[in-house]
């Protein structure tokens, strides 16, 4: 019995040499329509064990625009990929946390992440809200803090470079404090939905996210189990001073 578009599973060949899949026949269309597969990308047909040129697909041949001459040569009009506002490869890899990652690995990272502005004293997060995303700072400057008897305390600022919500991303738990913008901001933001596409269709991909990841939030931890121990010598050193 012959597989349809629709039934069919797919996978696609990255540039960044990681294999995608399995996607639907929605999800292909869609990555077709955004520039994430060209004609001469690789896709494996599940059914048949088999890979072919996308644009040798027959259910993905009109997603492709026809042939034009160009001064008696032909060529194919190439599709327009996505912009992320200006955002490259080269410039999210200065940041720590995708540093290890190759440029081609960033290039696809970036379909699973928007870029979100906020305005000065904007809340960005509420402590207690259901945590369903982490961002990085990509400009400006913000603050994580708590309320504690009416009065606020700063827990850390953080400015472009440093991320914060990795642990709501994993467990979608309630965030733990509020974080606002101090000055006009630009935050880079992976949504757990977005998160669990990346798990699903691209494991190899989010492998060395992943691992990026926990170094982040060991770091986090072995700094705040400093600033503890900090506060518990001062406690000690001022109690024995009365």
């Amino acid at each position: 019995m012959e597989t349809t578009g629709t039934s069919q599973l797919y996978r696609v060949w990255g540039a960044d040499k990681v294999a995608y899949g399995p996607l639907d026949f929605p999800t292909l269309t869609q990555w077709t329509k955004d520039g994430r597969v060209t004609q001469n990308s690789w896709v494996l047909l599940e059914a048949e064990n088999d890979w072919h040129k996308a644009g040798a697909v027959p259910e993905l041949k009109q997603l492709f625009p026809s042939e034009v001459q160009l001064g008696g040569v032909t060529a194919a009009k190439a599709a327009t990929p996505k912009h992320h506002s200006g955002l490259t490869p080269a410039a999210l890899r200065r940041i720590k946390l995708f540093d290890r990652l190759e440029e081609a690995q960033v290039e696809s990272f970036l379909h699973y992440v928007e870029v979100v502005p906020f305005r000065q004293f904007s809340h960005i997060v509420r402590e207690g809200q259901h945590g369903d995303a982490m961002y990085v700072v990509l400009e400006g400057e913000v603050r994580a803090l708590a309320v504690v008897e009416g009065k606020e305390s700063t827990l850390a600022t953080l400015t472009p470079g440093d991320c914060f919500g990795e642990i709501s991303l994993l467990d979608q738990g309630p965030r733990s404090a509020n974080v606002i913008a101090n000055k006009d901001s630009v935050l880079l933001k992976l949504s757990s939905t977005a998160f669990e596409r990346l798990v699903r269709e691209a494991p190899a991909l989010s492998v060395p996210f992943l691992l990026a990841l926990s170094r982040a939030v060991v770091f986090r931890i072995r700094r705040v189990t400093t600033k503890y121990e900090d506060s518990i010598r001062f406690i000690r050193t001022s109690s024995v001073a009365h």
